[in-house]
């Protein structure tokens, strides 16, 4: 039998993390209830560890890498807007400010051993202009973003700093991602 990694997670900006990282992965996005009143830092692993038991179902023997990234500013967590208004509000909220990026990992090896950690970086925004906010909703870009922005698009003509995983800003900190993947006793080198 060999070993095999589900990434639980459709996030294509996480599957080219892996691939840049040569981790040899499935994808097979795990479905499950998001809503979560924990503070960012808590919520993120609880949602990890959410998609990793909802993917074991389907991978019984596999090891299991799942991930949830929120932006907190304020107390407030902000996942990914709905609407164009919302990712407006975010980003008005985010502009010349610095805010917080928490992403969750779970691994799950095949024995049912949960391994779990949280990356906290910390973003500061330049100040945006409604015009250029108007300027990004419109590019689609924010859309499918925690924060409604990426840093590896865009957004990054507003990043002025940076404290933290460029990779776990964007949705996968790949340091974490190793350790907790030795940790669960995945083949990484191997």
């Amino acid at each position: 039998m060999s070993v095999s990694l589900i990434l639980a997670s459709a996030s294509p900006r996480r599957q080219e993390l892996l691939r840049q990282a040569a981790i040899p992965f499935l994808v097979d996005a795990a479905d499950v209830d998001e809503t979560c009143d924990l503070p960012a830092e808590q919520a993120v692993a609880e949602l990890s560890r959410r998609k990793a038991a909802a993917s074991r179902r389907k991978h019984p023997e596999s090891f299991i890498l799942a991930a949830d990234t929120l932006v907190a500013v304020d107390g407030r967590s902000l996942g990914k807007p709905a609407t164009p208004a919302e990712a407006r509000a975010m980003l008005q909220s985010l502009s010349g400010r610095t805010h917080t990026v928490c992403t969750g990992v779970s691994v799950l090896s095949p024995d049912d051993e949960l391994f779990t950690d949280t990356d906290v970086s910390h973003v500061t925004f330049d100040p945006m202009t409604d015009a250029e906010i108007d300027a990004y909703v419109a590019c689609g870009e924010p859309m499918d973003k925690a924060g409604a922005y990426a840093i590896q698009g865009r957004a990054a003509l507003w990043i002025r700093r940076m404290d933290g995983s460029p990779s776990g800003v964007i949705g996968l900190p790949l340091d974490l991602v190793r350790r907790l993947l030795l940790k669960a006793g995945f083949p990484l080198f191997s």
